[in-house]
């Protein structure tokens, strides 16, 4: 791995004071609720998603290999053709009209040789895309950069707070309008999932890091762009409030790994981890979670084109 990042200390961060909030939304999905009211400790994030020339210099320095470079472990997953067991990812390719949104078949695709540096396969790379997100990072590559830049990865809680810019409550990172006065606040999908893309703002897939506007805390694209790793096993649901417990949750750190399995996939014992924030592939007609308290599951093995990260630092006394 190689020692520290000697300049860590020197990355574009944000103080996010202490705070208490409304962690989650009762509005839209069910995994977001119930609506606790939650507490955290300050912390330093950074301002704006690990970019691919960030991710380049971690691995010019390292030499690190991500997940998606190395073969897959037949064992972790019965039944998978030989071909899905080679070095790759997931790939985003838009479906050429209308399909059936329950099956995500329909517009994932699995692309030997794809992963952070080549992100839709062999024969593409990063020439331009220098400061968008780095995107095909699994958890443990996440961490892996986090590690040496003398940083971690943020809670579900810590992550939602920072997003909502000191806006308790909003529906958006920005208030509840989600196209002020028109105008675009953040790299979503325009139009029909997954086939015809508006693309008002010119970026079919990611875009540079700070291309919208930052919310109240200076912090840019927390919802959109790309999904964003939280160090949280995911669980159904927010912790219900029982009897004996305290009204306001204190620095959650989410639920147990065991219980982050996916029940659908029983053969599968791959336990998942909270990502946040929504995508470019987020749309009012298929997924809307373009919003702070929005959440999903994502198994830790698993790095897809629309999945980066950012870190935080906390006092350590």
């Amino acid at each position: 791995m190689g020692q520290i990042n000697p300049v860590a200390d020197l990355r574009d961060m944000v103080d996010v004071p202490a705070g208490i909030f409304m962690m989650g939304s009762a509005e839209h999905y069910a995994e977001e609720r119930p609506v606790r009211e939650t507490r955290v400790d300050s912390f330093r994030i950074d301002r704006h998603a690990v970019t691919n020339r960030q991710y380049s210099e971690f691995v010019g320095a390292t030499g690190y290999v991500t997940v998606a470079e190395r073969p897959l472990d037949a064992a972790d997953y019965p039944g998978a053709p030989p071909e899905m067991l080679q070095p790759g990812s997931l790939v985003f390719k838009p479906s050429s009209g209308p399909v059936d949104t329950r099956n995500m078949a329909n517009w994932w695709e699995w692309k030997t040789g794809a992963c952070w540096n080549h992100p839709e396969g062999p024969g593409s790379d990063l020439a331009g895309r220098e400061d968008h997100p780095v995107v095909q990072i699994a958890f443990e590559d996440a961490e892996a950069y986090a590690q040496w830049a003398g940083a971690d990865l943020p809670t579900e809680a810590e992550w939602e707070f920072a997003a909502r810019g000191g806006l308790n409550g909003a529906e958006y990172a920005w208030g509840d309008d989600f196209s002020p006065n028109g105008s675009p606040m953040a790299n979503t999908w325009q139009g029909e999932f997954p086939w015809k893309n508006a693309d008002p703002d010119g970026h079919e897939r990611t875009a540079p890091v700070g291309s919208y506007p930052a919310n109240g805390y200076g912090l840019f694209d927390m919802v959109g762009n790309v999904w964003e790793w939280t160090t949280d096993w995911f669980a159904a649901h927010h912790p219900e409030k029982s009897d004996d417990a305290c009204c306001t949750l204190d620095n959650p750190r989410g639920a147990a790994e065991g219980d982050s399995l996916d029940p659908a996939m029983p053969q599968i014992r791959i336990p998942r981890k909270v990502v946040k924030g929504g995508s470019f592939l987020c749309a009012p007609s298929y997924c809307r979670r373009y919003r702070p308290a929005a959440r999903h599951a994502q198994m830790i093995d698993t790095g897809m084109g629309h999945i980066g990260f950012r870190c935080v630092t906390r006092n350590r006394n």
